[in-house]
């Protein structure tokens, strides 16, 4: 019954003391990338667990955000999806969720279709979404639908949200987006042999944080990285060594307001002087 109410968010574990070294990667965070908050938690034993220890405290940090009026940008993956077990209801006005990247053509708990209706569903908010896929099949289908009123109104939305939810991917055969089918094997080493690093809301990028010249980035549906400048608030929960070289470009990037992962993470990160 304990597992039950924990997976539905009834029951949420927190831990509200740090340890001394999780403060320090979080003042070296700050100094070296200009994050203004970064969220340091301890790498738990057994890897796998990662992110679950993120997800709990990125629930907390996207709870303290939310307040009557704010529209939220939510993007896809597992990370995200288990945070919603730690966001703390509780009665707010006027709030929107609004996804930024397309979806996937099937039911999935990482969906964004998925996340960003159950968040809403959480506060009663108003829920936007892009009807459309994450990646066309062709770069012409993709300018097709780009000029569809449906997907300018809701690219209009994208782009005016208070805050973003987002994650990032990697590139390898493991990560979830090549796991799941939504980008094959003939992508995977050619996105490698562009210089991508991972993607950021469907976006490919390399080790400074640019987009990668790769045919992907010109059939993606998705609000692009540089969009996310004008957002007040971005909270980036993701972390395993794995995610180090994404998270990196990232952070060059310069958009990151809240970054939030674990601390042998952290200290990869920061072993490459920025």
């Amino acid at each position: 019954m304990l597992a039950h109410a924990r997976q539905r968010g009834i029951v949420q574990i927190r831990i509200n003391s740090k340890v001394a070294n999780c403060i320090e990667l979080e003042h070296r965070l700050r100094d070296a990338y200009g994050v203004s908050d970064p969220i340091v938690v301890p790498t738990p034993p057994d890897p796998t667990l990662v992110p679950q220890v993120i997800a709990a405290a990125a629930g907390e940090a996207l709870s303290h955000r939310i307040r009557d009026g704010i529209s939220v940008g939510v993007g896809w993956g597992r990370t995200l999806q288990l945070s919603l077990r730690s966001v703390t209801v509780r009665p707010v006005k006027g709030m929107s969720v609004v996804s930024l990247l397309g979806g996937l053509t099937r039911g999935s708990a990482i969906n964004i279709y998925e996340i960003a209706s159950r968040l809403a569903a959480l506060f009663d908010a108003e829920c936007y979404y892009i009807a459309a896929p994450v990646f066309t099949d062709t770069e012409a289908t993709r300018d097709l639908l780009m000029r569809q009123s449906i997907l300018e109104d809701a690219f209009t939305h994208a782009r005016d949200v208070d805050a973003a939810f987002v994650s990032v991917g990697a590139v390898h055969k493991d990560a979830t987006i090549f796991r799941i089918g939504l980008v094959g094997d003939n992508d995977l080493r050619s996105l490698q042999k562009a210089g991508a690093v991972g993607d950021i809301c469907g976006h490919w990028i390399g080790a400074d944080g640019q987009l990668v010249d790769h045919p992907l980035n010109s059939r993606v549906i998705g609000l692009a990285p540089e969009h996310l400048r004008d957002v007040d608030t971005v909270i980036l929960p993701s972390g395993g060594l794995d995610k180090v070289p994404v998270l990196r470009a990232v952070l060059r990037l310069g958009v990151v307001d809240v970054l939030i992962t674990d601390e042998k993470t952290a200290e990869a990160i920061l072993a490459e002087k920025p």
